[in-house]
């Protein structure tokens, strides 16, 4: 799984998106095979493909993609309702996609977080020990999402592979600055499960505290109260992927397993 994010990544596989450009890596001389195409004087024959060229008839070249280091980026939503959550809060699942990312790191990549709105860039470091620093801090500040974004669009540099994790629950006013990422870097979302998806275990009257304003509410929990949660929580799921894909951002479900989500992203975005 690894080694085929990273492969996706290095041959900067994105979304089409209009007027977003398209970025592309260089054919070179590395290990990352680009595409096959007839052999021309110069070619080095040592990336003749005979298995190609024995069904074209003619010889094949193997063209090959540069081999040049990532520069990973994270930025994790750090409000208050990803700090909610049964086991585990909806935050320390966003770190564990974080870590999954970084860790994608080797040789001489760069990495990068977000961290309450400044750039942690280790720039003594590379690969996985840059990995290892970004990932020893957290996230403290409990703004909004918006600002973690406006900080990451305005500190990552343009080539930049970036992942972005948070509940999107306010998906549209984020857009903005979603889509002024998306113009930017190659990014790849994680929208994180709502921790009660699989059923909202409360029942009668309950008192409930908002993890945004935290205001109380008592409110009457019976069955269609659960069916309706239940339902809402898919179709916010369903509303806030249609938009990151629109803005030209893969993206995928995050559940309890990071590594599957990155690479549902990566198969449906």
């Amino acid at each position: 799984m690894r080694r085929s994010l990273r492969a996706a990544l290095l041959m900067r596989r994105r979304p089409a998106v209009a007027g977003a450009g398209r970025a592309r890596p260089v054919r070179s001389d590395g290990y990352e095979f680009a595409e096959l195409r007839g052999y021309v004087g110069g070619d080095d024959p040592r990336r003749v493909d005979w298995a190609a060229t024995a069904r074209v008839g003619a010889l094949q070249t193997r063209v090959m993609y540069e081999e040049h280091g990532l520069y990973l980026a994270v930025a994790l939503d750090g409000s208050p309702s990803m700090r909610v959550g049964r086991d585990r809060s909806c935050y320390a699942r966003a770190f564990d996609a974080g870590a999954a990312w970084l860790g994608l790191a080797e040789g001489a990549d760069r990495c990068a977080r977000i961290v309450d709105e400044r750039l942690i860039a280790p720039r003594e470091r590379r690969g996985r020990s840059a990995a290892r620093a970004c990932l020893a801090l957290e996230d403290h500040a409990l703004g909004s999402f918006a600002g973690q974004l406006a900080a990451t669009c305005a500190l990552v540099p343009t080539d930049a592979s970036l992942l972005l994790v948070s509940d999107f629950f306010e998906i549209e006013q984020l857009a903005g600055g979603l889509g002024s990422l998306a113009r930017r870097c190659d990014c790849t979302a994680l929208i994180v499960r709502d921790p009660w998806f699989a059923g909202l275990g409360l029942a009668g009257f309950v008192r409930l505290r908002d993890a945004e304003d935290a205001r109380t509410r008592r409110l009457f929990v019976g069955a269609r109260e659960r069916a309706r949660y239940l339902a809402a929580s898919a179709a916010r799921e369903a509303v806030a992927r249609a938009r990151l894909r629109g803005l030209g951002i893969r993206a995928a479900v995050l559940g309890e397993d990071a590594n599957e989500a990155l690479q549902r992203a990566f198969a449906e975005g």
